[in-house]
């Protein structure tokens, strides 16, 4: 069972079995306890669809300081820890929950879209940052996004892409470089 996990190979399974015989009978309950209660714990925010206690807003929209004119639209939840970790965004989030991809069934109902438009129409809502991926389905899921939110009076913007700080360019692919050239700015 614990292969199934994501980023758990068949060592890493290994060890976390024998890692968890060498537990307790009253750790493993614990453990067993928390697992089982996990559908009735943890839900989805109802203000921008991150996790969250079920029936709760998340942390992230309880905070009074946040920028709420400010709202980052991220695929899923690991998208909005990475750009958290970087403590440069001080607005709010809105998750897609996945993004559009027709070869795999996913299409714009199966998105999380009517918050975010109805935020955006509110007129409390200055600028919407499409953080998606930089492959295909991520750019025409955020061309699909501008072109609802184009009638909204946002702005409407997506994060640089291109080289990473402190890359070398030696080791950079060419689809990569292309796209930093053509995202470059004023120096």
């Amino acid at each position: 069972m614990l292969r199934l996990l994501p980023g758990v190979g068949r060592r890493g399974a290994e060890r976390l079995a024998l890692a968890l015989w060498k537990w307790s009978p009253e750790q493993l309950g614990v453990l067993g306890r928390t697992l089982a209660g996990l559908p009735e714990t943890l839900g989805v925010c109802p203000e921008c669809g991150a996790l969250a206690v079920a029936g709760e807003k998340c942390g992230i929209c309880r905070q009074p300081n946040r920028d709420r004119g400010l709202i980052c639209v991220v695929e899923e939840a690991p998208q909005l820890f990475a750009i958290e970790r970087s403590n440069q965004f001080r607005g709010l989030y809105h998750v897609l929950g996945g993004r559009l991809s027709p070869l795999e069934n996913r299409t714009a109902e199966s998105l999380n879209l009517e918050p975010l438009l109805a935020k955006a129409r509110s007129g409390e809502v200055r600028e919407v940052i499409l953080a998606l991926g930089a492959d295909v389905e991520g750019r025409a899921t955020a061309v699909y996004l501008s072109e609802l939110l184009r009638d909204t009076p946002v702005r409407i913007s997506r994060p640089a892409i291109g080289l990473p700080a402190g890359a070398n360019l030696a080791f950079a692919d060419a689809a990569t470089i292309g796209v930093a050239l053509t995202a470059r700015t004023e120096f």
